[in-house]
């Protein structure tokens, strides 16, 4: 098994471990599964990082978790909240990188409204069917949840308005597919509107990798040139990388921006 391989396994474990615990109501392996592990957990973000208040479902307001099935909060394991950066209209078509338990996929289709169409890709069996499972839950008829990689989205050409993500193109391996995947499926005139964690520019991979795993979401970010540059190389224009708060020593959660040209 390739390097590639081996971290995009434990990536898949690990959110399988999450979906699980979820569907167990083991609340606390939830929390051990995902990005917001406990700080000074080692395996996941290390070095004594107090990142756990910086991940998961309190990210979101109290409205937008009372739209939801508990199971697609408590499935929530992100640095972020895409809702914040994405501005969706009425009849857009939506995307979600590494949809999870589908809490993004979900506010996403009651904002573009029974005209518009959310789409989730994940990787993790027991993701998608916690996913689908909410779906049904909450009367979803304009969403779908779809198997497969960030790297080789399941989605033709130009065919969405709007990618957003919250905390997984980090866990890429293989970030410019990831990017070029988004340009590729975006129409024109389409954007990006994601959260991730981002490194200060000063920080080389490997301080990052000292100060948490690739799982734990810290080796792998991108520095905000790096991400800047990577979206550049994609053909996106109006970019932007904007800190929210800090998720370790010299790393952000981030919101991130982006345009496909028309």
């Amino acid at each position: 098994m390739s390097d590639t391989d081996t971290v995009r396994e434990q990536v898949r474990a690990r959110y399988a471990a999450a979906a699980s615990a979820v569907t167990s109501r083991d609340a606390l392996s939830v929390v051990d599964a995902g990005c917001c592990a406990p700080a000074g957990n080692a395996d996941c973000c290390g070095g004594g990082a107090e990142v756990d208040a910086a991940f998961g479902s309190s990210l979101y307001s109290a409205d937008e978790q009372g739209e939801l099935p508990a199971e697609a909060v408590a499935a929530s394991l992100g640095c972020g909240n895409p809702m914040m950066v994405a501005e969706l209209r009425t009849g857009e078509t939506v995307l979600d990188l590494g949809s999870g338990g589908g809490i993004d996929v979900l506010l996403s289709a009651r904002r573009v409204g029974p005209t518009g169409f959310a789409y989730g890709v994940d990787m993790t069996d027991e993701m998608l069917a916690l996913a689908q499972a909410n779906k049904i839950k909450v009367g979803a008829t304009n969403v779908e949840f779809r198997k497969g990689t960030i790297e080789n989205l399941p989605l033709d050409d130009a065919t969405v308005d709007v990618v957003i993500s919250n905390c997984v193109i980090n866990l890429s391996t293989d970030k410019p597919a990831v990017l070029a995947e988004m340009f590729r499926v975006l129409a024109p005139g389409g954007r990006i509107g994601i959260s991730d964690v981002v490194a200060e520019d000063h920080l080389s991979p490997a301080d990052r990798a000292e100060r948490g795993s690739y799982v734990g979401c810290i080796a792998g970010a991108l520095s905000r040139t790096e991400y800047l540059d990577g979206l550049a190389a994609a053909g996106f224009t109006d970019t932007e990388v904007s800190f929210t708060h800090p998720v370790a020593d010299g790393l952000h959660a981030a919101l991130i921006r982006a345009v496909k040209p028309g």
